[in-house]
């Protein structure tokens, strides 16, 4: 890959993503040093994801590598496409304003809300028994 790199960081659920574009690139993607296609082998997932340069026009002009842990495969993907979003900023401002209209710039905050006590999940009761 290229020396010189723009980052961004991308935040979903419980997932957090490194994201570097490497200026000059063929279109390599990696996600956690294996092929993106490989790593998120569901339908939509990749396209997901490339979602920001789709917007910008930007596709296949970037190496971009990716370091992502924790949650599950959406949260995850989620993450990448936020980083990839941010990252982009980085390279031009004038790309915020095809962004944000496709609202790509907007970390999606809802996080997964915690167990009560006598409950079976978050607010699912058990089912109540008159005898």
């Amino acid at each position: 890959m290229a020396s010189q790199y723009f980052e961004g960081i991308g935040r979903r659920k419980a997932s957090s993503a490194r994201v570097r574009l490497y200026t000059g690139g063929t279109g390599n993607f990696l996600i956690n040093d294996k092929d993106a296609r490989e790593y998120l082998p569901r339908a939509g997932d990749y396209e997901i994801m490339l979602q920001p340069l789709t917007v910008v026009g930007q596709e296949g002009s970037y190496d971009i590598s990716v370091h992502v842990n924790g949650g599950g495969i959406s949260g995850q993907r989620d993450a990448i496409r936020l980083g990839i979003a941010r990252a982009l900023l980085e390279i031009d401002g004038e790309f915020r304003g095809q962004l944000k209209p496709a609202k790509l710039l907007t970390r999606d905050a809802r996080e997964k809300e915690r167990k009560k006590p006598g409950l079976k999940r978050a607010r699912k009761a058990p089912t109540y028994t008159k005898r």
